[in-house]
């Protein structure tokens, strides 16, 4: 098992022990005893670790359709698991009780408890169950979910953890799904894409101010990594999360559909999301439906074929391309796919729904 030592990182070759983590865009550089941006790497005697291995702070069986993914597996479960951490810092995190953990348990500064209750070779900090990637895997079995998601923070900042049980899964003829903000390297992706059957990525915004401002980023290596993502073959669907009067005018989401169009190809899904008041930004009013469904047509107009109010009750269907019949129906998480055929068509026309329909990997 792989234990507390990091992958994708550097050493600066000075006297001062300094290293270069290489598993997100900010490639943090970190002095001896101190954390990446993630709070979950820390450096200790110029080596990198990750602090997190091994403890999970969430886990959930869960509608694919949460994550959400509406063209994977349709109508199944994933099995859902998370450690505490995350590489940015926005201001309105809907999971920031677990993802801001540092912030929240004072542990960001506590660099000398390194106590390893789990027995795993992790530092267990932030507390959590300790299962190790095969606990996961047998869990998923046991539940008899066809999958397994890295979802409720970002996988990226558990990466380590998330390798090792991806590739358990894969073995044991489990697909594997990353819900992450996209933030990574292209090292980072070369090295999950082997063992990613499909990713959703949130797109927050298509500006450069938004990501910096609300987010403590960039917006240019999470397009990067969209376009990687697509290449690499693994199924891709992307969110937005609408907020009112901060990245939901129409030029805007026109930039963002056609950039999805363009780059990503007019079948990948699109969800639009409502903001909810949370964390920060508690104060800030929620999307109404209004404007969920305004950035659906804005969508379908740049010829996206499957766009999606992701958590109202509009544009919840997935429609034929081809004669606009509902080959998939849903309402909330209730999934209906008796319209599409078992190799992914539409039960009416016999026209292709793009996704991975196939619960069990071809032997």
């Amino acid at each position: 098992m792989t234990h507390n030592n990091a992958l994708l990182w550097t050493a600066d070759n000075n006297v001062d022990n300094n290293v270069t983590c290489n598993l997100c865009a900010h490639r943090c550089k970190i002095a001896p005893d101190k954390h990446g941006r993630c709070a979950v790497r820390i450096n200790k005697n110029g080596v990198l670790r990750t602090r997190v291995y091994g403890n999970v702070i969430a886990r959930n069986v869960d509608p694919i359709e949460k994550k959400p993914l509406y063209h994977f597996l349709p109508a199944s479960e994933t099995f859902s698991v998370a450690t505490a951490g995350c590489n940015f810092k926005c201001s309105f995190c809907q999971n920031h009780g677990i993802s801001q953990a540092a912030e929240f348990t004072g542990y960001v500064d506590d660099v000398d408890n390194d106590v390893d209750d789990n027995n795993d070779g992790g530092d267990d900090i932030y507390g959590g169950t300790a299962m190790s990637p095969k606990d996961i895997v047998d869990a998923a079995l046991r539940y008899g979910c066809p999958s397994v998601s890295f979802t409720y923070t970002e996988p990226t900042v558990f990466f380590e953890y998330a390798v090792d049980t991806a590739e358990a899964a894969k073995a044991a003829g489990l697909k594997t799904v990353f819900v992450s903000n996209g933030f990574m390297t292209a090292e980072c992706l070369q090295t999950a894409a082997p063992y990613l059957d499909a990713c959703n990525i949130d797109l927050k915004s298509f500006s450069e101010e938004f990501y910096k401002k609300l987010c403590g980023a960039r917006l240019s290596p999470v397009l990067d990594s969209l376009r990687a993502i697509k290449e690499a073959g693994i199924w891709l669907e992307v969110t937005t999360l609408l907020i009112g009067g901060l990245n939901d005018s129409d030029d805007e989401l026109t930039d963002i559909a056609r950039f999805i169009a363009d780059d990503l190809g007019v079948d990948t899904p699109w969800h639009v999301s409502g903001f909810y008041p949370r964390y920060r930004m508690s104060n800030v009013p929620p999307t109404g439906a209004a404007s969920i469904e305004r950035a659906c047509k804005i969508g379908s107009a740049a010829g996206l074929r499957y766009v999606y109010g992701g958590n109202v009750n509009i544009f919840q269907d997935t429609n034929c391309p081809n004669c606009g019949a509902s080959a998939i129906r849903r309402r909330g998480y209730r999934t209906d796919a008796a319209g599409l055929t078992a190799a992914g068509a539409c039960g009416t026309c016999g026209g292709k729904i793009s996704g991975v329909f196939q619960k069990t990997p071809k032997s």
